[in-house]
C-alpha cells in the first residue's frame, strides 16, 4: 500500500534541493534553510511518515525506509532532474536510500550524521556502538508502555542532545516531541532492519557532504566512520563543540555550510 502525499514546505526557484528532517521533528526544522536556498534553489521539506501533518504509515507491516521514499515521489517529481538531497539524521538515511534507488535522479548529497545503525550491526554483532541508541528505545518504549510519554521523549532528547536537555527545553518545542514519540519503535525498526550492505554506498558516484558534531554519542559517529571510508566522493565537516542536533542547535554554522557546498556541485 502506498502511503498518501506528505505535507511539504517550498520556497524559490531554481535547480531542485529536498529537504528531509531528522525524528522527533518536522520539515519546520528547515524553514531558516529554506530562507537561505531560495534566492538559488528551488526547494522543498516534506514532513515524514506520521510527522507533522504527513499521514501515518497505512500498511499492517513494520515502516522502511523505502516506504519514506516512496512517500517523498511526488516531492521528487515536483523538484525536477536532477536534484540535490539534504538530510539529517532520520532524514540522512532515507536520502541515502534514496540516492541508490534513483542515482540517476540525485545530484548531490548533504547529510548530517545519517542514522542508519544497521551497518554497526553488520560490521559487528552486539555490544557495538548501536548499543547506546538500542537502550534508549527499549527505555522509551518502557515508557510509553506506562503511559509515559513525556519520560519516554525526555529519554530519547537526552540520548542525542545531553543529559538534561529536556528540561532546559521550551514547553512549546516539548508538546509536538511528545506527541511524536509514540513513532519511536518504528523509527528504530526501520534504522536497524534497514538490509542495504555498507557496500552498496561505494557505488554511489556523486558529491557527498558528509557532516558531523564532535560531541555526537557513540552511535552516529560509528555510522560515520563506515560511511565516510566507503562513500567514493565524499567531504567531511566537523563541527566542533556541536552535537548530534547541530542543524537544529547550530543552524546557521550548519546551514552556511550546506549552502557553499549545493553552490558548487
Amino acid at each position: 500500500m502506498q502511503p498518501a502525499m506528505p505535507f511539504f514546505r517550498e520556497a524559490g526557484a531554481g535547480p531542485g534541493v529536498v529537504c528531509l528532517h531528522s525524528n522527533a521533528s518536522t520539515s519546520s526544522q528547515w524553514r531558516a534553510l529554506l530562507e537561505l536556498l531560495a534566492p538559488r534553489f528551488h526547494v522543498l521539506a516534506a514532513d515524514s511518515l506520521g510527522a507533522g501533518r504527513s499521514p501515518a504509515w497505512p500498511g499492517e507491516r513494520a515502516v522502511a525506509l523505502r516506504d519514506e521514499v516512496a512517500l517523498l515521489e511526488p516531492l521528487f517529481a515536483r523538484a525536477g532532474e536532477p536534484f540535490a538531497l539534504v538530510g539529517h539524521s532520520y532524514g540522512a538515511a532515507v536520502a541515502l536510500i534514496a540516492a541508490l534507488s534513483q542515482p540517476r535522479r540525485v545530484r548531490a548529497l548533504a547529510l548530517y550524521e545519517p542514522t542508519l545503525f544497521a551497518l554497526l550491526d553488520a560490521e559487528s554483532p552486539p555490544p557495538n556502538a548501536a548499543d547506546g541508541i538500542r537502550s534508549t528505545v527499549a527505555i522509551a518504549a518502557a515508557a510509553l508502555e506506562a503511559g509515559n510519554p513525556q519520560g519516554a521523549a525526555e529519554c530519547f532528547i537526552d540520548y542525542w542532545m545531553g543529559a538534561g536537555s529536556w528540561a532546559r527545553m521550551p514547553e512549546s518545542r516539548q508538546g509536538p516531541i511528545t506527541t511524536s514519540i509514540g513513532n519511536v519503535r518504528s523509527w528504530a525498526g526501520a534504522l536497524l532492519n534497514e538490509p542495504t550492505p555498507l557496500t552498496a554506498f561505494a557505488e554511489l558516484d556523486i558529491p557527498v557532504l558528509y557532516m558531523l558534531g564532535q560531541d555526537s554519542p557513540a552511535s552516529s559517529l560509528g555510522v560515520a566512520r563506515l560511511l565516510t571510508r566507503t562513500l567514493p566522493r565524499v567531504e567531511m565537516v566537523e563541527f566542533a563543540g556541536v552535537g548530534h542536533m547541530g542543524p537544529i542547535t547550530h543552524p546557521q554554522r550548519v546551514n552556511e555550510t550546506i549552502l557553499r557546498f549545493l553552490e558548487r556541485v
